[in-house]
């Protein structure tokens, strides 16, 4: 019976760690502590140690590692917090959710990331109430920069930390898709003060449901997410010193990680070895753009993504490689600040040229450690037959 070609092939992964992910798994069952139990603070330090961060600190989801970041920061009402709308909602609703409002700031064409150009002209716009200059929805007070390292690249932090820097706000590094990049020769994670990144099962380092974690070498704020994490406690369990939520990550999932963790190294280089394939099997084809990857930095490849010259040729191409039973996704059909959670702050079409023209043309193909030659042979066949 043939193989089913597979998006994501976590099977082929987990066959290769079975017995490892189930030791892990019974000696959480055997120690009996479900919550925090040992092997949180372990797959904390190793992470921690792998990103070259002094803090990581282990939570329930990629969304929670953001809502925790913003809250040991302070972000509430009337703030204003530069990110992204061509990226998955959890970047901009976490803002949302403190009562401080999501400035979207358009990508750059070629890296697919928050462009640091159209970010200086954002923080000036909000800085100077004129709308004229940049797209904003109200008066606010310029309070930070989520920056998200699209598809597994990480964004251009060396610009985004300087101008952040000039104008006195801090940057969260979302990471949920970059865990094992490298910008500069530093790894993804230790790129801003605040790193988040998600575990979620589809992610380079995922787990088996929800996990997420966050990094900082600043202690105060490790000390402050790590109190928010668990209902914002202090010294003591029933000690609040704040309002916080409960965030905690699963020790099973922790368990899982870690079995993964031990494979983790390999499976960036044969994520970069697939990558490579693709990039010499699409060298000749000129109508379709991949995402372009810059000398300093090394993409951990979340997701492999082109576009299509436009919608029409996106629906053809993705016609094709259904009829031929070929998995694809399309990251992201629609840019956040036209979705109805962000109606009322008022964007347009037209707000933001690229992440919108981009929206209709984006496609992604099958991306693993696991996508053997002859797949991906295929897979470009089908997408450069004329027929």
């Amino acid at each position: 019976m043939k193989k089913t070609m597979q998006f994501i092939d976590l099977k082929t992964q987990q066959n290769r760690i079975r017995n490892k992910i189930e030791k892990n798994i019974k000696n959480v069952l055997d120690h009996g502590q479900y919550i925090m139990g040992p092997e949180i603070a372990e797959l904390e330090d190793k992470l921690g140690q792998f990103s070259g961060v002094k803090h990581a600190v282990a939570c329930s989801s990629g969304t929670d590692a953001l809502l925790l970041s913003l809250m040991a920061y302070g972000v509430g009402p009337g703030d204003a917090v530069f990110t992204t709308p061509f990226t998955f909602i959890a970047t901009a609703e976490v803002i949302s959710l403190l009562g401080a409002v999501p400035v979207f700031v358009d990508i750059d064409p070629d890296t697919f990331n928050i462009s640091p150009a159209e970010l200086e002209k954002a923080i000036l716009a909000v800085k100077n109430a004129d709308r004229s200059v940049y797209p904003i929805p109200v008066s606010l007070s310029p309070k930070g920069v989520i920056a998200v390292n699209l598809f597994g690249l990480p964004a251009d932090y060396e610009q985004i930390n300087r101008i952040a820097e000039n104008h006195d706000l801090f940057v969260i590094e979302d990471a949920a898709q970059s865990f094992g990049a490298e910008y500069k020769g530093r790894r993804s994670c230790s790129l801003a003060e605040t790193a988040c990144t998600s575990f979620f099962p589809a992610k380079p380092l995922g787990c088996y449901g929800d996990g997420g974690m966050c990094f900082t070498d600043n202690d105060e704020l490790a000390k402050r997410i790590k109190s928010f994490r668990i209902h914002g406690q202090g010294d003591h369990p029933y000690d609040n010193v704040q309002v916080g939520l409960n965030g905690r990550m699963d020790t099973l999932q922790a368990a899982i990680l870690l079995s993964k963790f031990e494979i983790f190294r390999e499976e960036i280089v044969l994520r970069q070895q697939v990558a490579d394939r693709y990039n010499e099997l699409l060298a000749g084809c000129s109508f379709l753009v991949k995402q372009h990857i810059p000398e300093s930095c090394r993409s951990v490849w979340a997701q492999y993504s082109l576009l299509s010259k436009n919608n029409n040729e996106r629906l053809t191409l993705m016609k094709k490689m259904k009829a031929d039973g070929i998995p694809y996704a399309v990251y992201y059909p629609k840019p956040l600040h036209l979705q109805t959670a962000f109606a009322s702050l008022g964007y347009v079409d037209g707000s933001f040229s690229v992440s919108e023209d981009y929206s209709n043309r984006i496609f992604s193909l099958p991306m693993h450690p696991y996508l053997d030659e002859e797949s991906q042979l295929k897979i470009i066949r089908i997408l450069t037959d004329k027929k």
